[in-house]
């Protein structure tokens, strides 16, 4: 007998493990996965909850970076499968083309810092000075060590080409090797129009632990999409479909990932990780592989059970947000499209500056903003633009 080849290895369930996972039912991951997911590297996305604080407000939002990264994992083969089963012989899409789109999905977070964006986005920019972080690189990194740590027999060209698929957005610049069959490179993180597998995974997670209804059905889109040009097209018909997605996205950001509460105690949990920061050491350890994989959100209750006289001031915070003594919302303003080139962020001192004589009067430090945007990830453009749409023709005969 022969050894058999990885894509018969990959369709023999038998040699596979098998997870159900409460959005996309079984799912099933092939020995070369395992290797990566086996570590204790990924396993830490077990102790990273996908919707930061969210679970303060939302009680059900307590899923993770892991089973989301598995679903991402899950639906990026799928939709190269589609498009394979269709298009396969056309677009000369191989089994190594497959392997590198499902790593790339299962591996896109595995640099993602604790307490979600809001590490990255509220607590760094205060800690770095002017240095710029995200977690998309720091995946890059994280990836590198994992299979040196672990010694996973890979090859340059695929592990390249994974990163390239993570770091894909429109965030970041694609590089000259991602020219050939680049409709894969929009699989994972779409820098082109926006569409991804990791939004139709997390859209739906997050709305499901939430308890929220969503009416947007990714499966829809995967079913009839189509590689034209070297780019994924949708149906005409379609389109409501995907604006739904982007809607339903939107929708989410003001219901859920920007709701009042949760924005108080992200903001609460991001001082005292300000006044841990120097006795912890936590912005110093975001830059080597080797030490960022050992932060995770159990860092608030390192420090809420701790003695040390130094930390006593994050303590106090966590006590409040456990008694819900939260820092109190005031008030909210809208700006308009038409206003927002115009309109620079609003800073603390710019509400000071603007009191009233008579009454309590604020200081600088009694008073946090939070400057958010909500859009259709395009800004002020309709991302339904940056989309390629196509007609089905159909011959009826009677």
């Amino acid at each position: 007998m022969g050894v058999r080849t990885d894509a018969e290895l990959s369709m023999d369930r038998r040699v596979l493990k098998h997870v159900h996972d409460n959005v996309h039912g079984n799912i099933y991951i092939e020995p070369l996965f395992l290797k990566f997911i086996d570590t204790e590297q990924f396993q830490r996305l077990r102790e990273l909850k996908q919707l930061s604080l969210a679970h303060m407000v939302y009680p059900g939002a307590v899923h993770s970076r892991f089973e989301h990264s598995l679903g991402v994992y899950w639906l990026a083969g799928k939709a190269v499968d589609t498009i394979k089963t269709y298009q396969g012989f056309e677009l000369d899409i191989e089994h190594s083309d497959i392997q590198t789109v499902k790593l790339a999905g299962l591996l896109h977070d595995v640099g993602h810092g604790p307490f979600s964006h809001s590490f990255e986005r509220e607590f760094l920019p205060l800690v770095l000075n002017g240095f710029k972080w995200c977690h998309e690189d720091m995946s890059v990194k994280m990836i590198d060590y994992i299979v040196d740590e672990h010694n996973i027999d890979i090859g340059t060209e695929r592990l390249k080409k994974v990163k390239e698929m993570i770091t894909a957005s429109h965030e970041h610049t694609p590089t000259k090797s991602m020219v050939e069959k680049h409709f894969l490179y929009d699989i994972v993180a779409n820098g082109r129009n926006g569409i991804d597998v990791d939004k139709f995974d997390y859209i739906v997670r997050d709305s499901r632990a939430c308890g929220l209804g969503c009416n947007f059905q990714f499966e829809r889109l995967m079913e009839t999409m189509r590689v034209i040009g070297d780019e994924i097209c949708y149906r005409a018909k379609d389109y409501l479909t995907i604006h739904k997605l982007f809607a339903t996205r939107a929708d989410l950001h003001r219901t859920v990932y920007t709701h009042a509460k949760v924005k108080a105690i992200e903001l609460m949990v991001t001082d005292a990780l300000l006044k841990a920061n120097d006795s912890l050491g936590i912005s110093s350890s975001i830059h080597q592989p080797a030490e960022f994989w050992k932060l995770d959100d159990s860092i608030l209750r390192r420090i809420e059970i701790s003695t040390e006289p130094e930390l006593k001031e994050s303590r106090d915070l966590i006590l409040r947000i456990r008694r819900r003594e939260l820092y109190q919302f005031c008030n909210e303003f809208s700006v308009p499209k038409d206003k927002m080139e115009h309109f620079n962020k609003i800073t603390p001192q710019d509400i000071v500056c603007s009191q009233k004589a008579g009454g309590v009067t604020l200081k600088e430090e009694d008073i946090a903003v939070s400057n958010v945007k909500i859009d259709l990830t395009r800004e002020r453009n309709n991302p339904l633009e940056c989309i390629k749409f196509f007609k089905q023709v159909s011959l009826k005969i009677w």
